[in-house]
C-alpha cells in the first residue's frame, strides 16, 4: 500500500498540463506529425511527451501503425479525464470574467429542434435583452448526439427527452411531461373535423416524418405501433424543423410533434393538433447535465429562465401525472 501511494505521488509530479494538451491533440489529429504541426512544435517533442506520459502512468496509451495512432483503453480513460481538466480550467476563467462583470458570460446549450424553437429561442431572447453582453452557443441535434456532446463537454446543458435512461454520469431535472400530437395546417380540411379521428384513418394521408434512424423518428414510429399499425412511408422524410413548417404551410401534410411545441413560447394558430388518441403516456422533458461538471453562472441563469418559461407546462394535468409516476 505504501509503495502504491509513493508511485502515485511520483506519477502526479510527472503529469504536466502541457503533456496532457499534447495527448489530447495527438488523439484528435490521429498522428504525431499532425499534432506537432497543430501545436507548432517538432515531432520529436510530441513523441517524447507521449513516451514520458506512458512511462509516468506505466501503461501504453496509443497503438502505433503506419496510418497513425489510436488510443488504447488506457489512453481513452486518460483522454476523457484530460478533457475534463481543461474544461474545468476554461470554466474557471469564465467564472472569473463573470465575477468581474456579472452581465457578461457565455453559455453553451444543446437541444432538439422542437426544444430549440419553443424553449431555447425565447429564453435567449429574454436573457439577451436583459444582459446584452451575454453570449450563447447552441447545438441543435437529435437526442442521442446531445448526450455525446455533453460527455465531450461541447455543451453544458441539454434540453431533450432522454433517448435512454441517463447513465450514472448524467443527471436529469424533469421540467414537465409531454405528449406527442398529430398536427396539420389550420387550413387543412382535417383541422375542421370536430369528431375524434382514429390514427388508422390517417395512415394514407401525406406524412412528414423524421428520419427513421433518429431518436424522434423512432418515437413517431412508436406512435403508430402503439395503435397496432406499421409506420407509413412518409412523403417527405425531414429532419429540419424549418422545412417541416414550410411544408405544413401548404395545407396538405400531417406530422407528429411534441405537444409543447404547440404551446411555447405562445399558443400557435397556424397549425392545429388533431383529436387523435395516440395511446402513449406523456414522457419527461428536462435539463440534462454531467454530474461531475461545474456549471458557470451564465449556464445557471439560462437554466433558471428555462424553468420559469416551462413552469406552466409542469402544472398541467399531464405534468402532474408524470411527476406522480416518478415519485
Amino acid at each position: 500500500m505504501i509503495e502504491s501511494k509513493t508511485h502515485r505521488l511520483r506519477t502526479d509530479r510527472r503529469l504536466k498540463l502541457r503533456d496532457l494538451r499534447i495527448l489530447l491533440t495527438v488523439a484528435e489529429t490521429g498522428t504525431m506529425g499532425r499534432a506537432a504541426h497543430h501545436l507548432a512544435v517538432s515531432q520529436p517533442v510530441v513523441s517524447k511527451a507521449i513516451s514520458d506520459l506512458e512511462h509516468a502512468v506505466g501503461v501504453k496509451l496509443f497503438d502505433r501503425s503506419q496510418r497513425g495512432v489510436v488510443p488504447t483503453a488506457y489512453g481513452r480513460t486518460l483522454i476523457k479525464r484530460g478533457i475534463a481538466i481543461f474544461d474545468e480550467m476554461q470554466q474557471g476563467l469564465k467564472d472569473i470574467e463573470t465575477l468581474s462583470d456579472p452581465a457578461s458570460g457565455e453559455v453553451s446549450v444543446g437541444a432538439t429542434a422542437s426544444a430549440a424553437d419553443a424553449i431555447v429561442a425565447p429564453v435567449i431572447d429574454r436573457l439577451s435583452r436583459q444582459y446584452p453582453r451575454m453570449r450563447f452557443r447552441v447545438l441543435v441535434a437529435d437526442a442521442a448526439p446531445l448526450f455525446g456532446a455533453l460527455e465531450s463537454r461541447l455543451i453544458e446543458v441539454a434540453i431533450s427527452r432522454p433517448p435512454r435512461p441517463p447513465g450514472d454520469q448524467y443527471q436529469m431535472e424533469v421540467l414537465f411531461h409531454d405528449s406527442l400530437v398529430v398536427v396539420a395546417s389550420a387550413r387543412n380540411p382535417l383541422s375542421t373535423r370536430r369528431q375524434p379521428l382514429a390514427l388508422s384513418a390517417l395512415k394514407h394521408e401525406p406524412w412528414l416524418l423524421s428520419p427513421a434512424d433518429s431518436h424522434f423518428g423512432s418515437l413517431q414510429a412508436g406512435v403508430f405501433r402503439a395503435c397496432g399499425l406499421e409506420p407509413p412511408v412518409p412523403v417527405v422524410e425531414v429532419a429540419s424543423a424549418h422545412l417541416r413548417s414550410e411544408l405544413l404551410a401548404t395545407h396538405r401534410f400531417l406530422t407528429i410533434v411534441p405537444g409543447f411545441s404547440m404551446l411555447l413560447p405562445h399558443r400557435r394558430t397556424d397549425v392545429k393538433a388533431l383529436s387523435v388518441d395516440l395511446r402513449l403516456p406523456p414522457e419527461p422533458v428536462g435539463l440534462i447535465t454531467l454530474k461531475d461538471r461545474s456549471l458557470g453562472p451564465a449556464a445557471q441563469l439560462f437554466m433558471d429562465r428555462t424553468r420559469e418559461l416551462t413552469k406552466p407546462l409542469a402544472e398541467t394535468k399531464a405534468g402532474r401525472a408524470g411527476k406522480r409516476r416518478l415519485s
